[in-house]
């Protein structure tokens, strides 16, 4: 793999021209570059199977030079190969043109009945680039190769994913294996992109690492690489209140569930210390159910609980989960933002300001760093959701000032400078009640101990994540505190990794 392939960062569509082009200037022609692609693509077809009759679908692009290069490679190790061409392979231009002269074998017609006798399909009709929706003869060949059940190796991206949003554009491939160039894109994580990629391999063709130096790269797969180097260490001499004070605002009692999941979540996620802060109406359900985490009761009047805010070691705030929509949680809202504590506001805190999102977006760029956790109807309440997730994300988090974590089992998070993570591979598990709560507490432990917020963030989602996968089928959100502890531990273990 190329130097620094495997950081995490992640490459849009126009970073990989501009890296194609930097590398070319620093002196690698286009066709090696084409002929590494190939070169690579080919490596993972031969150690993945065993030499079966392979058709090649080639498009009118690069993408289709890297077909061609394909072909030949495999034809060379001895392969049968079939190269089906979408256009007149005449009508190729530049570095494509030189690898369709290198092959010396017949070149077919796309159209209905190439892939009879095909025992695996290379797509290498559209890259990550595509710009509008596949339809006619490539649509139909593509259905063809789903529904034949053949393996199919997508060369960039699966022909019909947008390999920036993901999103699918007309009829998309199915890929056994995707793989791609240099950097992943973010059409390979986010939804419905991710669906369709198989396995993913990143193929290192040659781009030097000095040509990532030279671009403003803020995109990155959320994991370990991403936020390792700002994870809380424990020593010998601390005590708990050098691991940070969470505090959560618990609702009522039929409501108190969310509240008591988010600060198991948090004791667990690491923070020394974490209180509930409730209605003294609700004190006699916390205090029967907590046991570790402790309660501290306030009257239904402000000034009541804004002097349960007075204590400087209490360091991190939770408010929303089952905490009641209304202009009383705004007022609670309001008060913490003014103490410069960092604030986490999930569900109820976001709703409360849907008629008004300014006002708390002002009152975040005053007073406070701020996590936002929507799930995608809270978002709606208060931005456009209009666009891409990536782009609604990274556009709510510039007009809040807020770092925003955008639910889902592509989960994106945003900082207002413009970096965003993409979650890889949430279960489908975690779509049960409470998880979002649970989700909340983790980032409140991570942040409590002075977790920088955007990284925090990110790595509450991956550890949320990975409780699931650890738990599997059956998970409610009561389980997924009690993975912590192994998550965290092999977490810690591989920590040397980084």
């Amino acid at each position: 793999m190329a130097p620094g392939i495997d950081d995490g960062r992640l490459f849009t569509v126009a970073q990989m021209r501009q890296a194609d082009s930097a590398a070319i200037r620093a002196g690698i022609s286009g066709i090696d570059l084409m002929e590494n692609a190939g070169s690579a693509i080919t490596d993972v077809i031969v150690d993945s199977f065993n030499p079966v009759h392979t058709t090649v679908l080639a498009g009118p692009g690069n993408n289709g030079g890297d077909g061609f290069v394909v072909a030949r490679r495999l034809a060379e190790a001895g392969w049968p190969v079939t190269i089906a061409s979408l256009m007149n392979p005449c009508q190729l231009k530049g570095d494509a043109a030189i690898a369709r002269d290198r092959w010396h074998g017949p070149i077919r017609t796309i159209e209905e009945g190439v892939l009879e006798g095909a025992g695996l399909i290379v797509d290498a009709l559209f890259g990550a680039g595509l710009a509008r929706p596949i339809e006619g003869v490539a649509a139909s060949v593509l259905s063809t190769a789903n529904e034949s059940g053949v393996p199919i190796i997508a060369v960039d991206t699966p022909s019909g994913i947008d390999g920036d949003t993901g999103a699918a554009r007309g009829f998309v491939a199915n890929a056994h294996i995707t793989v791609t160039f240099h950097r992943p894109k973010p059409g390979h994580y986010l939804l419905p992109g991710r669906l369709h990629v198989g396995r993913l391999v990143v193929a290192d063709i040659g781009i030097p690492k000095a040509v990532d130096d030279s671009l403003d790269l803020r995109l990155f797969a959320n994991t370990p690489v991403l936020w390792s180097a700002h994870w809380p260490k424990r020593v010998s001499a601390a005590h708990k209140y050098h691991h940070g004070h969470g505090l959560v605002l618990g609702g009522g009692m039929a409501s108190s569930g969310a509240a008591r999941l988010a600060a198991r979540a948090a004791l667990r996620a690491g923070s020394g210390l974490v209180t509930v802060l409730c209605p003294s109406s609700a004190l006699p359900t916390y205090a029967a159910t907590l046991t570790a985490v402790m309660v501290q009761p306030f009257s239904e009047h402000d000034e009541s609980f804004e002097h349960l805010l007075n204590d400087s070691r209490q360091n991190a705030f939770l408010a929303g989960p089952g905490a009641g929509v209304g202009d009383a949680l705004c007022r609670k809202v309001e008060a913490v933002l003014k103490t410069g504590k960092a604030v986490i506001l999930d569900a109820d805190a976001l709703t409360s300001f849907s008629g008004n999102p300014k006002r708390l977006f002002q009152m975040v760029r005053e007073n406070a760093a701020v996590l936002m956790t929507p799930h995608e109807g809270e978002f709606s309440r208060l931005f456009r959701p209009d666009g891409d997730k990536l782009t609604r994300t990274q556009r709510a988090a510039t007009s809040s000032a807020a770092t925003i974590l955008l639910k889902g089992a592509d989960t994106v998070v945003a900082h207002p400078d413009g970096r965003a993570s993409i979650l890889t591979d949430a279960p489908p598990s975690l779509a049960t009640a409470g998880s979002g709560d649970v989700l909340a507490g983790i980032a409140l432990g991570l942040i409590a101990q002075s977790m920088p917020m955007f990284e925090a963030a990110s790595a509450a989602a991956w550890l949320h994540a990975e409780a699931a996968k650890i738990f599997g089928t059956g998970l409610i959100a009561e389980d997924l505190s009690e993975q912590l502890p192994i998550v965290l531990s092999k977490l810690e273990r591989s920590l040397t990794e980084y």
